[in-house]
């Protein structure tokens, strides 16, 4: 055989395996699932005496904390990683059964910790002593769900008071009392017209006054529901819904929410649903995840995909883009807005080769980058930011716009990582919680 024709064959070979990997990935992307490996327990089933509910200083209510930025209340924390942090409990059985991925982080009020979990045919709802771990009640309803990257919640739970809200991949919207874990209402936003995105729901509900909103996609982008009874009280703007959770935002003392769906940002009146003015931000596959970052009257939004980011200023009857450039493309780990300067990965969230970058927000300018800490999510607590990569290993590191600064790190604090450690670190009352599938991890920030 000639030289030429062996070439030819062995490029046409390459070409053939590379387009056959490229393939094999994609369907892994679009329609594959993690499978439950490591330790896994049953659910307990001792009975114990229902604690009263309490309040702590520093609770973690909602997505990104109080004020939908990052950034917990937790102060004096221990900055000396050296020894590393002290792991208070560990539980192992949010996930029940081989195929029941779920990544919806936790949330804390006092001595309720609430996070969603799943078996082969139920949606699972846990309220955790923050304590010491112990299991106080367990909700579920079944919930029929598609399997890509697990049929598990995705959404954040939103504490309110005496109530909690959770919401489903597959577009359950239920609410729990937070005592006792009584099932008050629940109402699935396909029964009013909803599509379920290709990764399933996963917008995190906001509360706000007496209403619930949900993204659901369909016949509306978001409905609006009675947070005591699940009425709805009004849909708006027909459309694919996004990824990323529903926020309020101030406007000369007015609240109104914004809404980074599938093709761009919408602000919304929360009244009466009115869109007031849509930003166009249309991603490949829809993918709008991140959470809108907010400082007076700047917004950024960042997506990956060839995206990159999009600094805009607004009213509340339009806005003007003020700069746009690819120095932070986050396909779903959220910036935090520090001193005019934002902090954030940059690249696609399945791969440990990102960047983190700073970029000043007036004008889009990058001031450094990084690929010290992986590919991960980040929160800010008592001057430092924590950053977990998708392998679970966890760094401190000082936030300064002149150079980065890593102050501490731990390797493999989440351990038994087998895929992409997805779900972002949540901080309250001193304590850092970690969250990986079937495992959550309380360590000791004091």
């Amino acid at each position: 055989m000639k030289k030429s024709v062996k070439f030819i064959l062995i490029i046409v070979s390459i070409i053939v395996i590379a387009g056959i990997t490229m393939v094999y990935h994609v369907i892994k992307i679009v329609k594959g699932s993690e499978t439950i490996l490591g330790v896994q327990t049953g659910v307990p089933t001792e009975k114990i005496e229902i604690p009263a509910v309490t309040k702590g200083e520093a609770d973690w209510l909602h997505w990104r904390g109080t004020n939908y930025d990052g950034m917990s209340a937790t102060r004096d924390i221990n900055k000396n990683w050296s020894q590393g942090l002290k792991n208070l409990w560990q539980v192992d059985f949010l996930c029940q059964g081989s195929s029941t991925a779920s990544w919806a982080a936790p949330v804390v009020q006092g001595n309720r910790l609430i996070v969603p979990g799943r078996d082969e045919q139920n949606d699972l709802v846990f309220c955790l002593n923050s304590e010491d771990g112990k299991l106080i009640w367990k909700g579920s309803y079944p919930s029929a769900a598609d399997n890509s990257h697990g049929p598990g919640a995705r959404a954040t739970p939103f504490i309110d008071n005496d109530k909690v809200y959770t919401f489903g991949r597959s577009g359950d919207l239920a609410c729990w009392d937070i005592s006792d874990g009584k099932l008050i209402w629940k109402a699935n936003v396909r029964d009013q017209g909803g599509k379920e995105p290709q990764w399933g729901f996963s917008s995190t509900p906001l509360v706000l006054g007496n209403k619930v909103f949900v993204q659901s996609g369909g016949s509306s982008i978001v409905i609006a529901y009675d947070k005591e009874t699940g009425k709805v009280i009004w849909k708006s703007a027909q459309g694919e819904s996004g990824y990323s959770a529903i926020i309020p935002v101030n406007i000369d003392s007015e609240k109104f929410i914004l809404v980074y769906h599938a093709t761009g940002l919408s602000l919304m009146n929360p009244e009466d649903g009115k869109e007031l003015w849509r930003v166009p931000w249309e991603t490949h596959y829809g993918v709008n995840a991140s959470t809108p970052v907010v400082e007076n009257n700047i917004i950024f939004i960042t997506a990956a995909y060839d995206m990159g980011g999009e600094a805009i200023s607004f009213t509340k009857t339009g806005y003007k883009v003020l700069w746009k450039n690819d120095v932070i493309a986050a396909q779903h780990s959220d910036p935090v807005l520090i001193d005019g300067y934002i902090y954030g990965y940059s690249g696609l969230s399945s791969r440990n080769n990102g960047k983190f970058k700073c970029l000043e927000l007036a004008t889009g300018k990058e001031m450094w980058s990084t690929d010290q800490v992986g590919q991960g999510t980040t929160v800010y607590v008592d001057g430092y930011l924590i950053c977990m990569d998708i392998k679970g290993n966890l760094y401190l590191v000082k936030p300064d716009p002149k150079s980065f600064r890593k102050e501490g790190e731990i390797k493999a604090a989440m351990k038994d990582v087998n895929y992409s450690v997805w779900t972002v670190p949540v901080i309250a009352n001193g304590k850092l919680y970690l969250r990986y599938m079937q495992h959550l991890i309380c360590y000791s920030l004091k």
